[in-house]
């Protein structure tokens, strides 16, 4: 289920656990979240399921929905990290999400650069030089790139982490680049594309 009412809901109560509006421990019930967010119960229901697969809640007979606290959640989801980037933890993501780049985004290129085929070769320095004629694309240009090298690195299991990424990639959307991170992006596409 994907509608409206069902992102609304999923993103207003996961946002109220992340955030802690729903402190750990506390205990809820899919009725009073319907009362809450004024939503059918099918949809929050719904919800609720995603929040105890994301490891957020648990859900028990006579016992209700129970928040849990961040050690059980799936700190890789990009709801979760949408969350936390948008809640008091915003720092605490935004450094993890960096630590988590510096170890991950390396071995990605490294394996990219052996293992490219020429169509995406060919897409890297295009973005090689875009980087350098349309800076003012940078937030385009590096999501794209960041992309391009983790779908080249052969490892699926870095691909489903580059949706994570984006969402540190896009979170600095709105920040100028420097003309240093620029010339940085545009060596690396090139590198990879020449298999360095």
């Amino acid at each position: 289920m994907s509608s409206p009412a069902f992102r609304r809901v999923l993103d207003h109560d996961g946002a109220a656990v992340v955030g802690g509006d729903l402190p750990v421990g506390a205990r809820t019930s899919v009725e009073a979240l319907v009362e809450e967010t004024l939503a059918s119960r099918s949809i929050v229901r719904e919800a609720t399921r995603v929040l105890v697969a994301l490891g957020l809640l648990t859900a028990g007979p006579r016992i209700g929905l129970v928040v849990q606290p961040a050690g059980n959640w799936n700190l890789l989801d990009p709801h979760v990290v949408r969350w936390r980037l948008a809640g008091p933890d915003r720092a605490a993501q935004l450094r993890e999400l960096r630590e988590l780049r510096e170890a991950l985004e390396p071995a990605a290129a490294q394996s990219a650069a052996r293992r490219a085929d020429a169509p995406t070769r060919a897409r890297l320095r295009e973005l090689a030089a875009a980087f350098a004629a349309r800076p003012g694309e940078f937030a385009h240009l590096d999501a794209e790139l960041h992309d391009t090298v983790s779908r080249a690195c052969g490892n699926p299991m870095v691909v489903s982490l580059g949706a994570v990424v984006a969402l540190a990639v896009h979170d600095r959307a709105g920040v100028p680049p420097r003309a240093h991170d620029v010339r940085l992006h545009a060596d690396l596409a090139r590198a990879v594309a020449d298999g360095d």
